[in-house]
């Protein structure tokens, strides 16, 4: 009767039965491993990797700021390569109209960094996946909170999508890389387009320009420009120039003069002091506008800080105060012609109109060449008593 034998020729019964098992284990795991070798190697070396490799497709990151908000468009830009791209099926749009990702690779993707209105329609702040839907000339446009797919293919219309607007096509300039363009059309709004070939997909994003410009004050003026008065300031003056906000931006100013806990980065000027008297008088507090005016006098200025002071001052119909202003300063600056102007100017108002002429007169000599001929007008202007400060 023959004998079993194993691999190595010994007999089995002479083997213990758990070597027996691991010579087993052991063969199969040979066999296993040399499979994989055969048939598995390829897709262990055709890994993604992190290498920086140029695309036919460039990868475009482009941001533009509407007020305070960043709107932040990031794709890959495909070219035209002598393609009909809307009409030849690489945008799909033949048969049942499905998304396309309006771009290459991966989805588009926009980022708004505070809440927005797409045509008019609300959006919350973040970032959106940017999927188009080619119905001929009409587009929908979708913005998908589900941001981080690969194209459109596995996007859930339905679950994925936070928004959806219709836009027409508009004719452009040909462009052989898909790009987006910003139109600024107003400081609340701006229209994005998508441009590609000859065509481009238009739409128009605004914001509440009141609410987002103060809350980003609000937050950024706690942070390190709290300690820097042109920080409160130019809010203060923002606030002015849009009339809107006007109680706190007054706050804003005294805080630029006088400074956080302790007076720390106080910094009383002509700049933040002006501010306060225009929001004062804006606002009616009539009581405290000459006190700062008195504030505004005492300083040690320069003839150009005199020149603002002057200028406010003539505005305000103070021409008492712009005269002296200004005969403060010409002692130390006796040839400054725009402020001889300025003196002359309130001079007129003050119906001292000899001393006026005299002084405009002044200021032509020592006028630079491009302001003489309205120089020589003003002088006119007053001679005949017809003069009025801009509008008024």
């Amino acid at each position: 009767m023959a004998q079993n034998l194993d691999v190595e020729g010994v007999p089995l019964p002479a083997r213990n039965h758990d070597y027996i098992i691991q010579l087993f284990i052991m063969n199969r795991s040979v066999v296993l491993l040399t499979t994989l070798l055969s048939f598995g190697s390829l897709p262990l070396f055709a890994q993604f990797h992190t290498m920086r490799i140029p695309q036919p497709s460039n990868f475009v990151q482009e941001t533009q700021r509407l007020a305070v908000t960043d709107i932040t468009i990031t794709y890959h830009s495909p070219a035209v390569r002598e393609r009909d791209v809307w009409n030849d099926g690489t945008i799909p749009q033949n048969g049942d109209p499905i998304p396309w990702r309006a771009g290459a690779n991966m989805n588009t993707t926009i980022a708004f960094s505070t809440d927005v209105l797409i045509n008019g329609e609300a959006l919350a702040a973040g970032t959106y996946g940017f999927h188009v839907i080619p119905r001929g000339d009409t587009f929908t446009l979708m913005f998908a909170h589900n941001n981080n797919q690969w194209g459109s293919y596995y996007l859930n219309v339905e679950e994925d999508v936070t928004l959806q607007v219709d836009v027409d096509a508009e004719e452009c300039t040909f462009s052989e890389k898909l790009d987006y363009e910003f139109f600024p059309s107003g400081e609340d709004a701006m229209i994005v387009g998508l441009e590609w070939a000859e065509r481009r997909l238009p739409f128009t994003v605004s914001v509440d320009l009141n609410e987002t410009v103060l809350n980003s004050f609000r937050s950024e003026l706690r942070g390190i420009n709290t300690y820097r008065w042109q920080a409160w300031n130019d809010a203060a003056r923002w606030c002015l120039n849009h009339d809107a906000n006007l109680e706190e931006a007054l706050a804003w100013a005294n805080r630029s003069i006088e400074g956080g806990y302790g007076g720390f980065a106080a910094d009383m000027n002509i700049t933040n002091l002006s501010t306060k008297v225009e929001l004062l008088t804006r606002l009616g507090q009539t009581a405290e506008i000459d006190p700062t005016i008195d504030q505004m006098m005492a300083l040690s200025l320069s003839a150009y800080e005199t020149n603002s002071l002057s200028r406010l001052l003539l505005n305000m119909g103070r021409y008492q105060a712009t005269v002296d202003a200004c005969s403060k300063a010409l002692v130390a600056e006796p040839n400054t012609w725009f402020l001889q102007l300025n003196q002359g100017i309130a001079l007129y108002f003050l119906s001292d109109t000899k001393q006026a002429l005299t002084l405009v007169k002044q200021a032509q000599e020592n006028g630079p060449e491009r302001f003489q001929e309205r120089l020589k007008e003003i002088e006119g202007e007053i001679a005949d008593g017809s003069y009025k400060l801009p509008g008024q």
